[in-house]
């Protein structure tokens, strides 16, 4: 009862503050827009987003144009909305362009970053550094990822190891690889957990790899859900090893009995929970629904891919150690493994819908992509386990264990031998009773020979590899989705983005291609055509509207009112089309777009046009 209590109040720590929202959250909307330009400064700096977040001290950071903070108070929300953050500023700012940086956390634990620029008068040089890229990809992001593998698969060691020891073979709780694997998979999970918790801080605020040891961010971290989680977790660990601990120290050690089996399964599910409460089934639709089923996939896995593990080590264990895992055994495995692979299969489908959102999706997101590739493998997988489910049935009904005679159903016959005599043939021990060898006589049964059996065993071995093989890639692919932003997710963020004005702006410009009466043009697309970050793409097309191969093309912009320019676009070829996707456009206005197309190897030439720049929408 006191077990059934302590993870009844973590299940209650746990979810207690999940509500719904959208996975993975995005900027919506700021107050300055990005690359706007004020007569005075902002006594506030507002930002909204998709969904609610939470943020540190430096989660929020206003960066005058000599790179000083001018916002001396961490950030608020706004009349307590949690998808809001505000910042207050300094009075009397002076002229010039001012960097706004800012870096949070989602509600299902992934941090986001991001910044933008305004100016108070006129824009002006700026001092101002920030970190680009994902926050995924500095060395505390790198290292975050890799534990988190880690965790993943010393959950799945602990719980396929348990669930094989438990349902398929009570006496395996006695066999040393069983007991090293759910030893490993303790360790596993229990080292990565500590280290998560100490990294969650400085992958949420940017910090380095050093501030793990800070007292005060991990205090701010065990407050937040994902570290609220990784402590329960740890819990959760140390009764498992209490658990284990009077198992293993009872006469014999096989059985678990009904009580260690009950509490066995609650603590999986517990440690099952701890990931669905902090990642993607934490937000998003139908929350209530999608946690226990997260949570019942990742169990699914664990009783799956931790068992194959298991009976592959079995398998190849070799007869010095002990008894071989009995065919019974193995058929049992394969009827469960059965199950699991059908919940993962059921559970599956539900989180693809959940997540992805529409058949489009799938091949136009990163998550719809991934997970794709996460489908081809688990096919992949189900095609060599039912190569691994004929060698069992075999095993189990064709080819039983032989049986070993006893030494009192058998005499040993004693042959004469004068001294010098050649030695006598191989001694054979025969049935008292009818002469013929042991075993073959009245009343025992006829067994397969020995090669039999063991021909199915190592058939049976290479499936069981093979399948475990790709097991390990679909949690590898499993592990890259949950830190993927969900095709729903992203399809929302684009939908807010498409409600504020044109996403595309496309300028034709016509150029001489060297030769008399040909001219080709250049069709540039920039998207969105805004204030801030674009997309940029340019077709060459010839006289009669083909395609044109030009061995370079170079295209720069300047906005001659402001003096702002050239910017180098940094075209790259594309292989059929030319094209960057990182071009920063600072003030809206008319820009010139100065187009220099190489024709051959000596000539070119230099075309120009205009385009409007329109500002970000408030």
């Amino acid at each position: 009862m006191a077990l059934l209590a302590l993870v009844a109040s973590l299940f209650a720590l746990l979810l207690g503050g999940a509500g719904p929202a959208f996975a993975h959250a995005g900027l919506s909307g700021t107050d300055p827009a990005d690359g706007s330009v004020l007569k005075t400064g902002p006594q506030y700096v507002t930002l909204t987003f998709t969904e609610s977040v939470g943020f540190s001290d430096d989660s929020l950071r206003v960066l005058s144009p000599k790179n000083e903070r001018v916002n001396p108070r961490p950030a608020q929300h706004v009349d307590g909305k949690d998808d809001t953050a505000r910042v207050e500023l300094s009075g009397n700012l002076p002229q010039g362009s001012y960097t706004v940086a800012w870096r949070v956390v989602s509600a299902d634990g992934h941090p986001i970053s991001g910044a933008f620029v305004f100016s108070v008068g006129q824009p002006s040089e700026t001092a101002a550094v920030v970190a680009t890229g994902s926050p995924d990809e500095t060395a505390v992001g790198r290292l975050y990822g890799v534990l988190r593998y880690v965790a993943y698969s010393g959950l799945a060691l602990l719980v396929g190891a348990a669930a094989f020891a438990s349902v398929c073979w009570p006496a395996a709780g006695s066999v040393r690889p069983v007991r090293r694997t759910l030893a490993l998979g303790w360790v596993a999970l229990t080292a990565s957990t500590v280290a998560l918790l100490l990294l969650r801080g400085p992958y949420e605020a940017a910090g380095p790899l050093t501030s793990a040891f800070d007292v005060a961010l991990l205090g701010r971290t065990v407050t937040g859900r994902p570290g609220a989680a990784l402590v329960a977790r740890l819990l959760l660990l140390a009764l498992a090893a209490v658990l284990f601990g009077r198992w293993a120290r009872r006469p014999g050690a096989g059985d678990p009995g009904v009580r260690v089996r009950m509490a066995g399964a609650l603590l999986a599910a517990a440690l099952a929970v701890t990931w669905a409460a902090a990642e993607h089934a934490s937000a998003g639709i139908q929350v209530a629904l999608a946690m226990p089923v997260a949570a019942l996939h990742l169990l699914a896995m664990g009783v799956w891919l931790g068992g194959l593990v298991t009976l592959l080590l079995l398998l190849r264990r070799r007869g010095s150690e002990g008894r071989e895992v009995p065919a019974s055994a193995i058929g049992r495995f394969s009827a469960l493994a059965f199950g699991a692979v059908a919940v993962l299969v059921g559970t599956g489908v539900y989180q693809s819908w959940r997540q992805v959102g529409s058949w489009q999706a799938l091949s136009t997101t990163s998550y719809g992509k991934t997970l794709l590739v996460k489908v081809a493998a688990v096919v992949l997988v189900l095609c060599v386990a039912s190569f691994s489910r004929r060698w069992t049935a075999r095993l189990v009904h064709e080819a039983p264990a032989t049986k070993t005679p006893t030494v009192p159903a058998t005499e040993r016959v004693r042959v004469a031998q004068t001294v010098g005599a050649p030695a006598p043939p191989a001694r054979e021990d025969r049935d008292t009773t009818s002469g013929a060898p042991a075993g073959e006589g009245p009343g025992e049964d006829t067994e397969p020979p020995l090669s039999e059996a063991v021909a199915y065993r190592r058939g049976l071995r290479r499936m069981v590899t093979a399948e475990a093989v790709l097991g390990v890639v679909v949690l590898v692919i499993t592990t890259v989705l949950t830190g993927t932003q969900p095709s729903r997710a992203a399809g929302e963020r684009d939908s807010t983005a498409s409600a504020q004005g044109p996403q595309v702006k496309v300028v034709t410009v016509p150029f001489d291609m060297g030769t008399a009466n040909h001219q080709g043009t250049v069709q540039i697309t920039l998207t969105p055509g805004r204030v801030g970050e674009n997309t940029v793409e340019a077709v060459v097309y010839t006289a009669d509207g083909g395609l044109a191969t030009v061995p370079e093309l170079r295209l720069a912009l300047t906005q001659d009112e402001l003096g702002i320019g050239p910017l180098d676009a940094k075209l790259k070829d594309q292989k059929g089309y030319w094209a960057t996707y990182d071009l920063r456009l600072p003030m809206p206005g008319v820009w010139t777009l100065n187009v220099t197309v190489r024709t051959t190897d000596i000539d070119q030439v230099t075309v120009r046009d205009t385009v409007r720049i329109t500002p970000v929408p408030r």
